[in-house]
């Protein structure tokens, strides 16, 4: 660290012209200046500047070592401008990973936005509903929904999410709406890819086998199978806001809701994030609260 305090020093007195400017431009004293370059000659073991009381002038030697000197330091301030660039402007490839249905319909599109702003960027995204490992299969970011597990990954909450237990008007026509966990035994669930659904009773998480004659391993599936009257099923609120909304579905044990579980943002913890991660996750940040939950 002392060597380049004092080259730092004999640059600014040669590029300044004296030993008082480039103290005030480090924000030193003159003496500390005079001090550092002093050292600076007696570690080279060759005199770097003549110097009067008027005014200071370059050896041969000095005049060698500051033009290699110079270029080093125009050097670092490149290596520094081009990362101040990269701050604002990411480069590279950035991997990001979703599950299937809520990728493809709210990820996507975002990606896509982003990319436009920062289209030097490249962009890939798998969509999947397998737990993907973040670092061993070199993913930057993945979108995880519900109670995350330990880990030491870093989360940023994106938006709420809930599910909820939903059937049509066709299908409660046939069968009166449950109203106690005990009544939706007698019921016919749509099965997704577990058989028991999450509630909570008297404040306790609780899982339910649900059993019926129907089961999918696919959202769009288990919805369509909802709206067309052919059993009850527990979907988070992306799948069913809208449907909710125009009557198409009535939710029910809605005292049983589990609270929100969240959307979040998951990514490697790092000692200083890739501007490329720190942009996209921002983003992401700011256009979810732009929506209505």
């Amino acid at each position: 660290m002392k060597r380049w305090e004092r080259i730092e020093a004999f640059v600014e007195v040669v590029r300044l012209g004296g030993f008082t400017a480039a103290a005030q431009h480090l924000q030193v004293s003159a003496s500390h200046i005079s001090r550092l370059v002093s050292q600076l000659e007696q570690q080279l073991g060759s005199q770097l500047l003549y110097r009067t009381t008027r005014q200071i002038r370059l050896t041969d030697s000095g005049t060698l070592y500051y033009e290699r000197c110079r270029q080093l330091f125009e050097g670092f301030r490149e290596a520094e401008q081009l990362l101040d660039h990269q701050q604002s402007s990411p480069t590279g490839l950035l991997r990001i990973t979703a599950a299937t249905t809520f990728g493809e319909r709210y990820i996507a599109p975002l990606v896509n936005d982003f990319h436009t702003r920062y289209p030097r960027l490249r962009v890939s995204m798998n969509f999947t509903n397998r737990q993907v490992e973040l670092i061993e299969e070199g993913f930057d970011v993945a979108i995880r929904m519900g109670v995350l597990k330990e880990s030491t990954l870093v989360a940023r909450r994106l938006c709420d999410r809930r599910e909820y237990v939903v059937g049509s008007p066709a299908y409660f026509a046939r069968k009166p709406q449950p109203h106690t966990l005990a009544e939706l035994q007698q019921h016919n669930c749509l099965i997704g890819s577990r058989e028991h659904w999450l509630f909570q009773d008297k404040g306790q998480r609780r899982e339910l086998v649900v059993a019926g004659n129907w089961q999918a391993n696919a959202g769009p599936a288990i919805l369509d199978a909802a709206l067309k009257g052919i059993g009850l099923a527990q979907l988070p609120d992306y799948y069913v806001n809208e449907y909710l909304a125009t009557g198409q579905l009535q939710s029910v044990l809605d005292h049983y809701q589990l609270p929100d579980t969240g959307v979040w943002a998951v990514y490697p913890q790092q000692r200083y994030l890739a501007a490329k991660v720190r942009l996209f996750i921002d983003f992401l940040v700011e256009r979810f609260s732009e929506r209505p939950n």
